[in-house]
């Protein structure tokens, strides 16, 4: 039934390579303990007692809630499929609870910072350096996760209506805008692109190594952790924190709450709400410093 669930979350579900592998390694470590504890080896038929045995053994592993939690959601997506299937008659994650988690405000850049890295900082005039700038400016400009920046290709940017089309979680399209500053960065670096690989195809990958392949995540993270750490004050320095960035920036300045929830490609509002917490901070800040009676 395991390998039915994978592809139901595969095909009918879309979800991402990186889902399904994580949604398989859950299932497969839960296999491993009922097998080891109960020596029962066909996860199908667990019950209540050996799934709370198995959060009981992962937090006494010290696994972190929020981990425990995702895995306790995999369980709980895996047994209503066989419910919906047939395969079982009661959901034994019925009465799981999820752990409690201390709530997190996702962290950003400053806006000053931001300016330093690009708009101070000068990036060498070879490929290599305008594809960085490149990747800081559209991670920041667009609020793309980067999956979607991995996976864009020239003919998704539209530079006569200003658009780009991303395709995001569960393989949903989304458009994005793109600013006059971007724009013509852009076109600055398809310019260097065409000299560095010459006969520049529409289907080309937007951001690609120096055999003009499709750069893999780990480039991504040196790229944006390597500027990062010329100015950032922040613990985290990864491209998601670019997309905090991008969207905590929006929400300072009044933008929509709902319109930076399309932008972003979220599925429901309270995924977009986090964010809002930050820009309390701020209003929080201000209204101590000016009110009289604060």
């Amino acid at each position: 039934m395991l390998d039915s669930f994978i592809n139901y979350l595969e095909f009918e579900k879309r979800a991402s390579a990186h889902t399904v592998l994580a949604y398989r390694k859950d299932l497969e470590q839960f296999s491993d303990f009922c097998q080891t504890a109960f020596e029962k080896g066909d996860i199908s038929k667990a019950e209540h007692t050996e799934i709370r045995a198995w959060i009981i053994d992962l937090v006494e592993q010290q696994l972190s809630a929020t981990s425990v939690n995702r895995k306790i959601a995999t369980l709980r997506s895996f047994y209503k499929f066989l419910l919906r299937s047939g395969e079982i008659s009661k959901d034994p994650t019925y009465k799981i609870k999820a752990l409690k988690t201390p709530k997190r405000l996702p962290e950003f850049v400053q806006e000053e910072t931001i300016e330093k890295i690009l708009d101070e900082l000068v990036y060498e005039p070879t490929f290599d350096g305008q594809r960085d700038r490149m990747v800081m400016e559209f991670l920041y400009l667009t609020g793309v996760r980067l999956s979607e920046l991995l996976e864009l290709k020239w003919k998704d940017i539209n530079l006569h209506t200003d658009i780009v089309k991303v395709l995001g979680k569960r393989k949903k399209e989304r458009i994005i805008p793109i600013t006059k500053t971007l724009k013509e960065n852009i076109l600055s670096y398809k310019k260097v692109f065409g000299e560095t690989f010459p006969n520049l195809n529409e289907s080309d990958y937007f951001i690609v190594n120096k055999n003009k392949e499709q750069a893999y995540p780990m480039k991504i993270y040196r790229i944006v952790r390597h500027y990062l750490d010329l100015f950032a004050q922040t613990t985290k320095r990864s491209p998601h924190l670019l997309r905090h960035t991008f969207a905590t920036h929006l929400l300072n300045k009044g933008a929509d709450l709902n319109a930076v929830k399309d932008l972003l490609g979220h599925a429901n509002l309270a995924a977009t709400q986090v964010y809002t917490h930050n820009s309390m901070e701020k209003l929080k800040a201000v209204f101590e410093q000016a009110h009289p009676k604060a």
